[in-house]
């Protein structure tokens, strides 16, 4: 049996909003998850503690583009505060929804927004020392 997307989260798979790199990012986090073997880093520019800029490169499933696709634009000059709260259940609602066995592609996402946002407030752009 077939997965079924929401129009929006094939919208989002097919056209991703804010797709790429940022050079000169503030910070960056990457997560990956070995189950599924999908792997999201989020790029960010913060200002005054705003969200100015974010950009991400997703690597998996139409799921987890969609999902980070839609998570730059829900986060975008918001505070890092506002942004480290959100979560992968309001990821998936804000794409109408996303089937079970794809839930755990906005969390990749998610986590990857998380670690970004640490890493700002540690004074760490990049650490893929790990």
């Amino acid at each position: 049996m077939a997965i079924q997307f929401t129009a929006k989260t094939l919208d989002y798979a097919k056209n991703p909003r804010n797709q790429g790199e940022i050079e000169q990012a503030t910070a960056v986090g990457e997560v990956s998850n070995p189950d599924c073997g999908d792997s999201t880093k989020m790029y960010l520019v913060v200002e005054d503690n705003i969200i100015k800029d974010i950009k991400f490169e997703t690597f998996g499933c139409a799921a987890a583009v969609a999902s980070s696709s839609i998570l730059t634009e829900m986060v975008k000059g918001k505070t890092v505060d506002e942004a480290y709260q959100v979560t992968e259940g309001a990821v998936a609602d804000e794409l109408g929804g996303l089937p079970e066995k794809k839930m755990h592609c906005s969390m990749v996402g998610v986590e990857a927004l998380r670690k970004a946002i640490t890493n700002y407030r540690n004074g760490v752009v990049d650490d893929d020392e790990d």
